[in-house]
C-alpha cells in the first residue's frame, strides 16, 4: 500500500461564464500529498478552492486536468473504490428529524451495500459516545451530538481518509472541545484525517501539516511548526521596577514602547537579533526587569502574510 492516503498532481479546475465567455479558474495545478494516519489542514479565505477540491473527491464536480490517487485508487479509473474509500462530513447537518441514530447508521450501511451481519453500527455509536442515544430521535440530540452523528454516518463503511469540512462551525466551545476529542480518538485508530476549518487556532493544535491555498493556488504547505517558524516579529513583554515615561531607548531593528512606569513592550525581528541581546541591553540602561513574558505569532499571522486578508 501506497504510504500516502491522497495524492494530487497538477489539479486544475476551470469554470466558464456563459455569458462573457471568460475562463475562470477554481483550482490551478495544485499539487500536494497526505500522509497515512495524519491529520491533514486544508484552509484558505471564502473562494480560495476548498469547497472545489472537495467537491472533486466527493465525485459531484469534474476536474479539468489532473491526478487524483485515494487510497492507491485512481479517481478516473476507480472512482467507486475512491468513493468508498472517504467518508465525508459536511458543514450543513443534514440528518432526517424522525431517525433515530442507530436507524441512520442502519440505513447509511444499507445504501453502501454493507450486509447486515458486516455492520458495525453499535461500534460506531460508542466511537462517538452516542450509544446512549442509539434509539432516540434525531430530532431531540443537542448540536454537538448531531455533529457527532454526522461524523458516524460518514465512517459506516469504514473508510480509511475521514475529511471534516468546517465540521465546528457555529458550535460552542464545550462541544467543540468534545467534536474534537472523538476525532482525535479517531486518528489514533488509524484513521487519515482531512480538515477545513476557518478557526485557525484549531488547525494550529490539531494538524500535523497544513496547505493554505488562496485564489485556487497552492500558497503554503509544511508541518504546522515549520510554518509558525515564518512568521518574523516577535513581540516581548517587560514588567519592569521603574522606568520613565520620557527615557529614551534605542537598538537596531527593535521597537521599545514604554506603555506605564512598569511595562514595557518590546517588538523585534527575530532573525536579526536573539533575546539576550535585548536583556542586556536593557541591564546596561540601568532598567531592573521583574518579569518577561513573549507572544509568539500564531497560525493566523502566517495565514495573513500568506493571502493578504
Amino acid at each position: 500500500m501506497n504510504k500516502f492516503a491522497l495524492t494530487v498532481e497538477n489539479l486544475s479546475k476551470t469554470y466558464s461564464d456563459s455569458k462573457t465567455k471568460k475562463q475562470n479558474k477554481a483550482l490551478n495545478e495544485l499539487s500536494f500529498n497526505v500522509k497515512q494516519g495524519e491529520v491533514f489542514g486544508l484552509l484558505g479565505p471564502n473562494g480560495a478552492g476548498k469547497t472545489t477540491f472537495l467537491s472533486i473527491l466527493g465525485g459531484t464536480v469534474t476536474k479539468t486536468s489532473g491526478k487524483v490517487n485515494v487510497w492507491g485508487f485512481d479517481l478516473d479509473k476507480n472512482p467507486r473504490q475512491v468513493k468508498s474509500s472517504l467518508g465525508i462530513v459536511p458543514q450543513e447537518v443534514n440528518l432526517d428529524a424522525f431517525f433515530s441514530p442507530k436507524k441512520l447508521l442502519e440505513l447509511q450501511a444499507g445504501l453502501y451495500g454493507i450486509r447486515e451481519k458486516d455492520r458495525i453500527t453499535n461500534l460506531i455509536l460508542k466511537l462517538v459516545a452516542l450509544e446512549d442515544k442509539a434509539n432516540a430521535y434525531s430530532r431531540s440530540l443537542s448540536g454537538g451530538m448531531k455533529r457527532r452523528l454526522l461524523i458516524a454516518k460518514a465512517m459506516v463503511h469504514q473508510p480509511p481518509i475521514l475529511i471534516l469540512d468546517e465540521p465546528t462551525a457555529g458550535v460552542d466551545v464545550e462541544l467543540r472541545n468534545n467534536l474534537w476529542d472523538n476525532v482525535k480518538k479517531l486518528n489514533k485508530e488509524g484513521v487519515t484525517i482531512i480538515l477545513t476549518t476557518h478557526y485557525l487556532i484549531e488547525a494550529q493544535e490539531m494538524c500535523d501539516r497544513i496547505a493554505i491555498i488562496n485564489k485556487g493556488d497552492l500558497v503554503a504547505l509544511d508541518t504546522t511548526e515549520k510554518l509558525l517558524d515564518r512568521i518574523k516579529t516577535k513581540k516581548i513583554n517587560f514588567k519592569v521596577k521603574n522606568i520613565n515615561g520620557n527615557e529614551i531607548l534605542k537598538m537596531k531593528n527593535i521597537q521599545f514602547e514604554i506603555r506605564s512606569s512598569n511595562s514595557i513592550v518590546v517588538t523585534y525581528e527575530k532573525n536579526y537579533l536573539n533575546f539576550g541581546e535585548i536583556v542586556n541591553y536593557l541591564n546596561n540602561s540601568g532598567i531592573e526587569i521583574d518579569d518577561i513574558s513573549t507572544e509568539d505569532g500564531d497560525l493566523e499571522d502566517v495565514f495573513v502574510q500568506l493571502t493578504k486578508h
